[in-house]
């Protein structure tokens, strides 16, 4: 039977039932791929308040009240599960997050058009409508982009809006599988899919939360406290469910570690932080960890990180090789974020060959062993026309 476009699927159905979501769940195991949207709130809370889940099959569309009174939501847990099924979705990373925190599993196997996109040579940036536009003509309508999924009942139109995504989702899939096939890169995206695969990815580990501040400093202990009370803050927001900067700003947090105050008036004086936060549960946890962080001895702490030696990477060299990556990318028609990051491209230009992403696989095929070889002198970079080449030496 041929794949209906979009414009000719059934209006979507509302499922506000553990009854209906079996009954729907059961005909998609028959699939041979599902796509998958959600919609969910994270504004007021840590963690992701689930509103929506969107499905498309072959021929039917549901959008599955996450909210309804009562309903079950184990029917979908086992259909996310099913390997044999794929489940598509587009730029997965917070809708599989959602998954796995109430499944505790990743749903496989799993294809992120945003991924494919991306080897396919659409872009850094390009954006779902973009990739619909294009791929499919059809036209994606953003009015209810903001609404909050929260509130119930539901509008038609916002249930129209949700389902939209979903079903263009099959053909932007089906086309952009295609075009990789053509082009023997499927595995380039299989290669994508393992940082996706893996339940780590969607895990906040409290004692690396420091990093994300990027202090600038050496000092031991202030790196210290800095690293405990970074934790103390994960857990605490993960705790009472409020987003880590409605807690403590990353502002207040460094000048916590910077002053170490050793009570409520000297905390409450930090600004950002309010008296009522220093006297209550929360400031009072923080102050425990601040105190048994200030007990530990100067010669248990940790030594600073190594500073990269103050030498930074050539100028001229980091810009050689952006070249040559923007180049590489140009001709095999693949977005140069995917390739290489800007810290891989400062790392290549310092060291003889460090241990990165566009050494391995695919990546270097493309663009790591021009890499090692323009810096050895061996290819030089040239101009043809319009084009960058890449010239013997």
């Amino acid at each position: 039977m041929a794949r209906p476009a979009r414009s000719e699927f059934p209006p979507p159905v509302l499922i506000t039932t553990t009854t209906e979501l079996e009954a729907f769940c059961q005909r998609m195991h028959s699939e041979v791929f599902i796509t998958v949207d959600t919609e969910f709130m994270r504004e007021r809370t840590y963690w992701p308040e689930l509103c929506l889940v969107q499905i498309a099959g072959e021929s039917e569309v549901a959008v599955i009240d996450a909210e309804a009174d009562g309903i079950d939501l184990g029917a979908l847990g086992l259909l996310l599960a099913d390997e044999a099924v794929m489940k598509v979705f587009h730029a997965a990373r917070q809708d599989l997050e959602i998954f796995v925190l109430r499944y505790g599993a990743v749903p496989r196997p799993l294809f992120d058009t945003q991924v494919a996109a991306m080897v396919a040579g659409f872009g850094d940036q390009v954006g779902y409508d973009a990739l619909v536009s294009s791929l499919t003509g059809g036209h994606i309508d953003k009015a209810h982009r903001f609404s909050d999924w929260s509130v119930r009942p539901l509008s038609d139109a916002q249930i129209t809006y949700a389902a939209a995504d979903v079903t263009y989702l099959r053909q932007v899939y089906l086309r952009l599988k295609q075009r990789l096939e053509q082009e023997g890169r499927l595995g380039w995206v299989a290669e994508e899919m393992a940082i996706l695969n893996n339940p780590e990815t969607y895990r906040t580990d409290p004692d690396t939360a420091w990093e994300r501040l990027r202090p600038r400093s050496t000092n031991k202990r202030f790196l210290y406290i800095l690293k405990e009370i970074a934790a103390w803050r994960e857990r605490e927001a993960q705790r009472v469910n409020i987003p880590r900067q409605r807690l403590v700003k990353d502002e207040a947090l460094l000048e916590i570690a910077a002053t170490a105050p050793a009570s409520a008036e000297a905390l409450s004086r930090v600004r950002g932080v309010t008296r009522g936060f220093a006297e209550g549960r929360s400031g009072t946890s923080l102050l425990d960890v601040l105190a048994a962080a200030r007990r530990v001895p100067d010669a248990d702490l940790a030594p600073a990180p190594q500073q990269r030696d103050s030498a930074r990477p050539s100028a001229a060299l980091v810009a050689l090789l952006k070249v040559l990556l923007a180049a590489k990318c140009e001709q095999h028609h693949v977005a140069p974020r995917l390739v290489a990051s800007s810290e891989d491209i400062d790392r290549l230009a310092m060291e003889e060959e460090p241990d990165i992403h566009a050494l391995h696989g695919w990546r270097r095929e493309v663009f790591g062993d021009d890499a090692l070889r323009l810096k050895q002198g061996r290819i030089a970079l040239g101009v043809n026309g319009r084009k960058v080449r890449l010239i013997p030496v």
